[in-house]
């Protein structure tokens, strides 16, 4: 039955009158007409004829999932694969000559090079190690994620369809270039709900000091799901949720008192009005209320031993650093949140790189290592997706005139790296192949869709059947793409 037969069925008397210009006078057209004996059959619908009601959580997944939370470790400005995950001794033999034109082929290059008249190619602004039991080629720019190696997954042949930072980071976190679509914590939270009824399902921490560029709240919107999936962003200052905290001298059964009040008027408004967004704003009310108590106690690291502080590094003790925010994400994984979402910026490299990339290693590797190993030792790493990646790539050719300390690489989405763990993926596995300059997939390619439907069926969800209809379109995370990659999958 298709939806104007369904509306037909299911329209009722009052919206006829309500929404017909004529009013009374269209009902005296009507018993004109002989229309009289036709009224039951808009009245009701038979059972058998009805379509199931959509929009309407997941409730449980579709079937057993792999993991029951995901820990996304979003590295925003595009972390170079030569330099982190790509051993290509070519580049180191090519140094300084011309990118071949078959490599270069019909690439996309961004606005920043279309003025540059000549592109040679740039040695690794590091040196590589063999780790782990496999022998597996890592920088040692990240010795501690070398340590790790035999736990990740490693995805050498990720691309994407955007070259700039806003629309790659949107796509890469909504399946769509535009802002305006759910992101994945958000279409999980609303899927699947929550594990814990203190605190919100999708937690959202920027970490400081990596970079200048900005990020925009586009990468952890609700979109046209309901507003209380939203990311809920952690801050590093003394209120970690901004307007959580009640003023001065307010008892907190008078709070109770008020918020059951403010209730009674929101279910009165929803009788009438029927609106989602008043479900939304009782959910939040009452999250916030909750999370009162339990947010001061997931923030308060004075009860973690010592040797796992030292795990993730000097910084851990700074509020809002990466290491920092990597603590909070396993202590949030403790306390059954969803989707943990963590942003470090400083990955943008089109100059300096060899300074610019060993301080966002150094900010990041160990923290980052370490988070594997205490999930781990905790074993929550079973049933944890770790993610670990940014928007697109670099180029293999140089940005700029090409000297050892100031050269740096463009955008590339081409090719590019991420590393997965836990949660029933292959560990010890490298996934996937790139030609001699790491520029162009060769073998195994993953788009961006490829890898979102994989979270989601890691997650128990098919992601072709899971479909939230808005202004009259059905959507997905994955668009009308994606494939299960289970090639990767334990």
């Amino acid at each position: 039955m298709n939806e104007i037969q369904q509306l037909l069925l299911n329209q009722q008397r009052r919206d006829f009158l309500r929404g017909s210009v004529l009013g009374l006078g269209s009902v005296a057209l009507g018993s004109l007409m002989g229309c009289r004996n036709e009224k039951k059959v808009y009245l009701a619908a038979p059972k058998s004829a009805q379509v199931p009601e959509e929009n309407q959580p997941l409730g449980n997944p579709h079937f057993a999932p792999r993991a029951k939370r995901v820990i996304y470790l979003f590295q925003s400005g595009g972390p170079s694969q030569m330099e982190l995950f790509e051993y290509k001794p070519r580049l180191t033999e090519m140094h300084g000559q011309e990118i071949p034109p078959s490599v270069m082929g019909t690439n996309r290059i961004s606005g920043m090079v279309t003025n540059q008249y000549s592109f040679p190619l740039a040695q690794p602004a590091a040196t590589f190690s063999r780790r782990g039991a496999n022998g597996t080629y890592v920088s040692d720019l990240l010795p501690y994620t070398g340590q790790v190696v035999d736990d990740l997954c490693l995805v050498k042949s990720m691309y994407t369809e955007q070259i700039n930072h806003e629309p790659a980071m949107v796509f890469m976190q909504t399946g769509n270039q535009l802002s305006g679509r759910p992101c994945i914590g958000s279409w999980l939270s609303y899927g699947l709900g929550s594990l814990n009824e203190n605190l919100p399902s999708f937690i959202v921490m920027l970490s400081k000091g990596g970079g200048d560029q900005p990020i925009s709240s586009s990468a952890w919107s609700n979109g046209f799901l309901p507003s209380h999936h939203q990311g809920v962003q952690f801050m590093s200052g003394k209120d970690p949720v901004l307007y959580l905290s009640s003023s001065g001298g307010t008892d907190k059964m008078d709070r109770r008192r008020a918020l059951d009040f403010i209730k009674e008027l929101n279910l009165l408004q929803n009788e009438t009005w029927q609106d989602p967004e008043v479900d939304s704003r009782l959910n939040q009310y009452e999250m916030a209320f909750r999370m009162q108590t339990a947010v001061p106690g997931v923030t308060d690291i004075s009860d973690e031993p010592q040797h796992v502080l030292d795990m993730y590094g000097p910084d851990v003790k700074v509020p809002g650093s990466f290491a920092y925010n990597c603590l909070l994400a396993r202590r949030l994984a403790e306390r059954d949140v969803r989707f943990i979402q963590l942003y470090h910026l400083g990955w943008d490299h089109h100059g300096s790189l060899t300074s610019g990339i060993r301080r966002a290693t150094q900010q990041t590797d160990q923290p980052s290592a370490a988070l594997v190993q205490d999930l781990k030792q905790r074993g929550l790493l079973d049933d944890t997706l770790v993610v670990w990646g940014g928007e697109f790539g670099r180029t293999s050719f140089c940005q700029g005139k090409l000297t050892p300390e100031a050269f740096g690489r463009d955008h590339h989405p081409g090719a590019f790296t991420m590393w997965m763990a836990g949660g029933g993926i292959k560990p010890g596995l490298v996934y996937g192949e790139t030609d001699d300059f790491a520029h162009n997939v060769v073998r195994n390619p993953v788009h961006v869709h490829d890898f979102q439907a994989t979270l989601l069926h890691l997650m128990g969800i098919d992601h072709e059947q899971f479909i939230y209809k808005s202004q009259g379109r059905r959507y997905r995370l994955t668009d009308v793409h994606g494939r299960v990659m289970h090639d990767l999958l334990a």
